[in-house]
């Protein structure tokens, strides 16, 4: 049986909001099959433990955002790409501020935590969703899409009129087959422009962003020292924003994905209308891990 995963130990962490600026302690605890990816906010009593799906996502303002009876949790891409990608099915997480901490601005913190506390397999099978047609969000000029494919791959295009993306690759192509998504995606940074910093913080945003957590942009060039960590981070943190996002449905795709100016607002309404109709997809699960699309087997691709 390809078996559900959580975390062997409790594990915490400590870091600042990128878009409040306010410490976060972070605690990430085991939890039991079946009960998926649990956000608390431990600083509001009041507060009762969630489970993240797609309908929760109400702000998507440069993150994306989750709204429960007024609780917020903000900036869960990252640890969510994290999950996805390290195949966790069940934890619960807790945060005492309304934020995520940034951490390095890259999913690669939350693995090294992830790792650290321990995965362990569950008595249960894990369930993936399985597109079955394809399924399309287009606005103006931007469109994303999921499409039928045994496995896990994405095909992904940004386009920004700058010189420091000129010089690096704007589409990328991955197919978890073959690629790992520790070393390949992980560690691509979060990115933004020095002349919007005013702005967004005028709008309640960025307060904590600096060239620690985030690439930083004038208009000519990346201002951080030592550049980028990958040729093309720009995009490849797209996709890790991407997987993120997605796995906010809580469940493994077993789909393509194909987008064009993709953002956290766009890729939600694709999960949306994907759960619009039950004959868009079908849960599956795998009592012979020689069937398991190879995307997923033993999740070598995804890191373990």
């Amino acid at each position: 049986m390809f078996q559900q995963r959580t975390l062997k130990t409790t594990i915490r962490a400590v870091g600042v909001g990128l878009h409040s600026g306010e410490r976060v302690t972070l605690v990430l605890k085991p939890a039991p099959i079946n009960s998926g990816i649990v956000f608390q906010r431990v600083d509001l009593p009041e507060s009762t433990p969630f489970r993240v799906t797609p309908a929760l996502v109400n702000d998507t303002r440069l993150s994306s955002t989750l709204v429960k009876d007024g609780v917020r949790v903000g900036t869960i891409e990252h640890i969510m790409s994290a999950f996805a990608g390290l195949g966790i099915d069940n934890v619960i997480v807790e945060v005492d501020a309304p934020e995520m901490p940034i951490m390095d601005g890259s999913a690669a913190p939350f693995i090294y935590l992830l790792q650290s506390a321990g995965i362990v397999d569950q008595h249960a099978a894990k369930q993936f969703v399985r597109v079955l047609k394809a399924i399309e969000v287009i606005e103006g000029d931007k469109w994303v899409r999921l499409l039928p494919h045994e496995g896990y791959k994405v095909a992904l295009t940004i386009d920004f009129a700058h010189p420091a993306f000129k010089k690096s690759a704007q589409t990328i192509k991955i197919d978890f087959a073959n690629t790992n998504y520790v070393s390949e995606i992980a560690r691509a940074r979060t990115f933004g422009f020095i002349h919007e910093v005013e702005y967004l913080r005028m709008n309640g945003l960025a307060r904590g962003g600096s060239m620690d957590n985030a690439i930083v942009i004038d208009e000519y060039r990346v201002l951080n020292d030592g550049g980028l960590r990958f040729e093309d981070e720009f995009v490849r943190h797209k996709v890790l924003d991407l997987i993120g996002d997605l796995y906010i449905l809580g469940r493994p795709l077993i789909a393509a994905f194909e987008g064009y100016k993709s953002g956290h607002a766009m890729n939600n309404k694709l999960l949306r209308a994907l759960l619009e109709d039950d004959s868009n997809y079908e849960i599956v699960s795998f009592n012979e891990r020689d069937k398991v699309p190879c995307s997923f087997h033993d999740l070598p691709a995804l890191g373990i």
